[in-house]
């Protein structure tokens, strides 16, 4: 009922994809010897799935987290409409996940982009991991990067973020900059900044999403990195930098578009340098 409702619709594609997926795993998981698919909608209790969630605990708590918010916008959606009565999964107690504090060090970063640029293939995936720590911005954002949001003349950005629809106007570094002026001499003729090296079906496009570990852990373990880093932390890691040179919210949320300061709260990671000063 919900995978064709107008709700499931407005949501974009990727997001699409990954509630599917998740709801594949949720109808398929095995309780008390018949999977939650096989169950009417009026039989299923708390104690189902209590036992489902700790199965997907297995798979982690950010995981089992995302399964159950998925189930429960589905079962709203249809107790909207009457389609469901009760609702039990509103009654699961979820466990709290820990924020990640893993972060790059400036000489992971420069590392990490020495093999990067180093070998043509991976030029792309260097620049949006340069991209995205420089200048604060989440990775998603810039993979899908366009030429029409740069000003190499003035070396400036100005993007719409694709998550909470903020607006940020940001300086590119003379190192950057020129990174990018070589880039566009390359790959200006098409619309992305850092898209994948190679043509697929005659056309050069953005990554998927999900191709950014896997390139960022070839060339992690190329550069001899721990493999714990990835692309996620270098948001968090250009928050940290900011606010250990004295960079006060108002100026961190100019960068990371945030819109209420609590938001900022989970970049922030507390470090020795930060406690001296």
């Amino acid at each position: 009922f919900y995978l064709y409702s107008d709700a499931f619709k407005r949501l974009k594609s990727r997001t699409q994809k990954d509630y599917e997926t998740n709801l594949t795993f949720v109808l398929d998981t095995l309780v008390e010897s018949k999977t939650l698919g096989d169950y009417k909608n009026k039989n299923i209790k708390v104690r189902h799935l209590t036992d489902a969630y700790n199965q997907w605990l297995q798979s982690g708590i950010r995981t089992a987290n995302y399964r159950k918010s998925v189930l429960s916008a589905c079962w709203k959606h249809s107790m909207r409409y009457d389609v469901m009565i009760h609702n039990p999964v509103a009654l699961v107690k979820t466990q709290k996940s820990d924020n990640r504090t893993v972060m790059w060090t400036r000489e992971y970063v420069k590392r990490f982009l020495d093999q990067a640029y180093s070998d043509f293939n991976y030029r792309s995936i260097g620049l949006i991991v340069h991209m995205a720590y420089e200048w604060g911005q989440r990775v998603g954002d810039m993979r899908l990067l366009k030429w029409d949001t740069l000003d190499l003349t003035n070396c400036r950005l100005d993007i719409k973020q694709s998550k909470r629809g903020a607006e940020v106007h940001l300086p590119i570094s003379k190192n950057l900059c020129q990174m990018l002026q070589v880039q566009q001499e390359d790959f200006g003729f098409q619309e992305f900044v850092a898209p994948r090296v190679k043509p697929r079906s005659g056309a050069f496009t953005a990554y998927d999403i999900d191709e950014i570990s896997p390139n960022i852990n070839t060339l992690l373990d190329k550069a001899n990195l721990p493999r714990e880093l990835t692309a996620m932390d270098l948001r968090r890691t250009a928050v940290t930098e900011m606010l250990e040179a004295g960079v006060d919210i108002a100026g961190i949320r100019q960068v990371t578009g945030h819109k209420n300061m609590k938001s900022v709260v989970q970049y922030m990671v507390k470090t020795l340098s930060g406690a001296s000063k």
